[in-house]
């Protein structure tokens, strides 16, 4: 393996690294000789580093990526895991979560004290007003005696600008939370290295509004 190519991604991370580089890298850890040719044909082949990846002729990388996802499932049930910020929350879901094909809802179950309980896959498939049922997440958090929820779901576009969809999922879970006594700290929307968080954008706040007028109505 290229121990300067190494040392730079040590110190400086992905950016210190061009595409064929990160090949080259990839490659080195599976074993292969003349590792730096190698790349430059990939590269060539394939015509960007996603392509190269995502090839079915590269076995090394899809297992390598699968390998990240496992160790990162593992990471989310076993690791004592307390939620401060929507950052925290993006770093910790986004190894399970970035480029898959199809939308993924997740439930933080969360004690008083914002630690997490449990971390569940609560529906997969696109997002609609009528696949997200409240009811039975709020069913779930009673079971778990959670006392807050952060919700999360990846876009497999890439992009992380939430859909009316969306907002009106969040709407009525917030709502349904207000009801129970039950805290939605965030909506977190992740994308390709990046996120929306309804918490941040002060929507979180706007829908609890919302919620306690309509309980007093």
């Amino acid at each position: 393996m290229n121990k300067i190519l190494v040392e730079r991604f040590e110190k400086a991370g992905m950016e210190a690294l061009n595409d064929v580089e990160i090949l080259e890298i990839l490659l080195g850890l599976n074993g292969t000789r003349k590792n730096e040719s190698k790349a430059k044909e990939l590269s060539a082949e394939y015509g960007s580093f996603r392509d190269a990846v995502d090839s079915k002729n590269v076995f090394a990388f899809k297992f390598i990526r699968a390998v990240m996802q496992k160790y990162a499932e593992e990471t989310l049930r076993r690791k004592k895991f307390v939620c401060r910020s929507s950052k925290e929350v993006f770093d910790y879901l986004y190894m399970t979560m970035r480029g898959l094909s199809k939308e993924v809802f997740t439930v933080l179950y969360l004690d008083v004290k914002n630690n997490l309980l449990k971390a569940e896959t609560a529906f997969e498939g696109s997002l609609t007003s009528t696949s997200i049922y409240p009811r039975q997440i709020v069913k779930r958090a009673l079971e778990l005696k959670a006392a807050a929820l952060i919700f999360a779901h990846n876009h497999p576009s890439g992009e992380t600008e939430p859909s009316d969809a969306d907002r009106e999922i969040t709407k009525s879970l917030v709502l349904a939370g207000s009801i129970m006594e039950m805290r939605v700290l965030d909506h977190i929307i992740i994308g390709d290295n990046k996120y929306f968080s309804f918490a941040d954008n002060g929507l979180i706040r706007e829908y609890e509004l919302t919620a306690r007028l309509n309980k007093k109505v």
